[in-house]
């Protein structure tokens, strides 16, 4: 199989309706995408990936209006959640209609849905009609892809197109969010703060990881990994030194001068969380193909968006 890339959202719409599994840029990562009302296409989607049965898909839908269609008995709290942030990186788990197939869901009786903000995203999920399973565009557990190019890396020859959507403006994945008796939960840190979400509905419990039971996509304790061992510390020129000839790179968050290292990237010189996270995985791909013996990334201020860059700096470390 060929895999272009292309801008051309009438032939990846096609592409879809026929029950292919496509390449889709997003604002916060690229998904693998497929229709969820063609089980194929599905089921071609978790092997591709290579992920777990267990691990649900996140459905993308073209608005608010198209909620009714996936989800029911959907609390006030959603849909004001929903108001505050959709389109955009907010991912909601609500109960499934019968019509949702159990292979997108694990078997689960909810749904995880969201409103994706790019705008060709938004494009192709009109022009396709129906809603749309994106799981990130990467083989389970490795780095999540912030451009083309890293899905063409995975899957050239396995996917027929990828759309061009240039670079991720967010750059890690969408918040989601359930609802457990009444009240809200946070099942994964993402571009949408805990504080922001306190704002909207009342404080949030955390439960990002799996105790048993997989409620929604993205609980595993491992993921956004890449193939070169990583270490994340608060203080990087110790473990540089406990390493002493290796060759190593750094991923540092702001401009503090250089490192003993042989790579070293800043996500920020000004100290931007919001910059920093649009170029971590970006920096992460790259140090993965400099043929290093560890990466050392370093730990984010953890207010704000600095918890979920934590967040997927721990899990790509395990």
């Amino acid at each position: 199989m060929t895999t272009i890339i292309t801008k051309d959202i009438d032939t990846a719409a096609a592409a879809l309706a026929s029950g292919e599994i496509i390449g889709l840029p997003t604002e916060t990562v690229y998904g693998l995408a497929g229709s969820a009302f063609r089980p194929a296409a599905v089921e071609g989607i978790y092997n591709l990936k290579e992920r777990p049965r267990s691990n649900p898909l996140i459905l993308h839908i073209a608005g608010l209006k198209d909620l009714d269609a996936v989800a029911t008995g959907i609390p006030q709290s959603a849909y004001d959640l929903a108001a505050a942030f959709w389109p955009g990186p907010l991912t909601l788990v609500l109960p499934k209609q019968p019509t949702v197939s159990g292979v997108v869901t694990s078997g689960l009786e909810t749904v995880a849905v969201r409103v994706p903000a790019h705008p060709m995203a938004q494009q192709l999920l009109a022009v396709a009609g129906c809603p749309v399973a994106a799981p990130s565009a990467n083989p389970f557990g490795r780095i999540s892809p912030t451009n083309a190019r890293h899905v063409y890396g995975y899957f050239k020859g396995k996917i027929p197109l990828i759309v061009d959507g240039g670079s991720c403006a967010i750059g890690i994945e969408s918040t989601i969010v359930g609802f457990e008796n009444g009240f809200p939960v946070i099942y994964r840190h993402g571009a949408i703060t805990h504080e922001q979400v306190a704002a909207i509905v009342g404080n949030a419990a955390l439960e990002t990881y799996e105790t048993g039971v997989i409620k929604a996509p993205g609980m595993h304790s491992r993921h956004y990994s890449p193939r070169t061992p990583l270490v994340t510390s608060r203080d990087v020129k110790e473990i540089i030194a406990a390493h002493k000839g290796k060759q190593i790179g750094a991923v540092i968050f702001k401009a503090g001068g250089k490192l003993p290292v042989a790579r070293q990237i800043t996500l920020s010189p000004e100290g931007s969380l919001t910059q920093a996270a649009a170029g971590l995985y970006e920096a992460l791909h790259a140090m993965d193909l400099m043929g290093l013996d560890l990466i050392v990334a370093e730990e984010f201020p953890a207010c704000g968006i600095g918890a979920a860059l934590n967040d997927k700096l721990y899990r790509a470390s395990r």
